[in-house]
C-alpha cells in the first residue's frame, strides 16, 4: 500500500513538472524564436511608438458619439459586447431565419399586428419592406407582435426599424458610402464575423468604401486604391479562404501619409 502511494506520488509529482512547467515553458520558448509578434499578442504600434491595437482584434472608427469616421475604413459590425470587447467574444447566434437578423419577410416570418402570420409586413417602410419594429416605450426590438401595442414612429409617420438587421445595416452601408440604393453590399459589411473580432474585410468591401475615405482625405481615389491593394492580404497558402484586408493595418498606412 505504501509502495503503491509512493509511486502514485511521484508520478503525479513528474507529470506536473512536465506538463505544468516544461511544457508550457517549451511552447513559449518556440513562439518567442519563431514567430514572437504573434506570440506576444501581435500588437501594432503608430509612428510614435504607441501600441494602437492588435492585428487579430477588430476595433471600432468612430467619434465620440459613435459616429463611423468617414476618413477612416470601417470594419464590419460586431456583436461582441459594446463592439470588438476581447473579453466578450460571441455572435449573435441567431437563425438564418430570424427577423432579428434578416427582418420580416412578407410569407415567410412575417407577422400581423394580431400575431398571426402574414401575406405581408404591415412594419414595411419605403426604405425597408422588412421592418422589425421598436417598442415606442423600451425601445426594444418587438419580434412578437401583439395587439394594442405601441410601436416607435419616425417624423414622417413611417415605423422605427431594428437597425441591426441585414436590410437596415444594407441601408446604412450604401448611404454612408454613396451607393445606389440597389448596389449590391458584400456579405461581410452587413453580418459580423463568428467571433465577433474579425479584422479583416473583403477586398470588394475594401473597394466600395474607398472613394468615400479619398473624399474625405482630399486624397486621390487612385492613391487610396492601391494603398487597398498594397495592404491586402493573399489566401492562406495561396488556396485557403479568400484575399483580406486588415482595417487597423491599412487605416495606420493612410494616416501615415500625412
Amino acid at each position: 500500500m505504501r509502495r503503491q502511494l509512493v509511486t502514485a506520488t511521484l508520478a503525479t509529482l513528474v507529470i506536473a513538472v512536465i506538463v505544468g512547467i516544461i511544457y508550457p515553458l517549451a511552447v513559449w520558448g518556440i513562439g518567442q524564436v519563431v514567430f514572437p509578434f504573434r506570440a506576444n499578442g501581435s500588437f501594432v504600434t503608430d509612428a510614435k511608438g504607441t501600441v494602437v491595437g492588435s492585428a487579430l482584434i477588430g476595433q471600432e472608427f468612430t467619434d465620440k458619439q459613435g459616429n463611423p469616421l468617414p476618413q477612416y475604413f470601417q470594419p464590419r459590425p460586431s456583436d461582441a459586447g459594446t463592439g470588438y470587447t476581447a473579453n466578450a467574444s460571441g455572435d449573435s447566434n441567431f437563425g438564418p431565419g430570424d427577423p432579428r437578423l434578416v427582418g420580416f419577410i412578407p410569407g415567410l416570418n412575417t407577422l400581423s399586428l394580431s400575431g398571426n402570420v402574414s401575406a405581408t409586413n404591415p412594419f414595411a417602410t419605403p426604405a425597408d419592406p422588412y421592418c422589425v419594429p421598436l417598442d415606442a416605450k423600451t425601445g426594444d426590438v418587438v419580434i412578437s407582435p401583439t395587439p394594442g401595442e405601441q410601436y416607435a414612429k419616425n417624423s414622417d409617420g413611417t415605423f422605427m426599424c431594428d437597425p441591426n438587421t441585414i436590410p437596415e445595416r444594407a441601408i446604412s452601408y450604401r448611404q454612408f458610402n454613396g451607393l445606389s440604393r440597389t448596389a449590391i453590399v458584400p456579405v461581410d459589411a452587413v453580418t459580423d464575423s463568428f467571433s465577433g473580432l474579425d479584422p479583416d474585410i473583403s477586398v470588394a468591401n475594401a473597394e466600395l468604401q474607398a472613394p468615400r475615405v479619398a473624399k474625405a482625405r482630399n486624397m486621390a481615389l487612385a492613391t487610396v486604391t492601391a494603398m487597398v491593394n498594397a495592404h491586402t492580404d493573399g489566401r492562406l497558402l495561396g488556396i485557403v479562404g479568400e484575399k483580406t484586408v486588415n482595417v487597423l493595418d491599412l487605416n495606420l498606412a493612410l494616416d501615415g501619409l500625412h
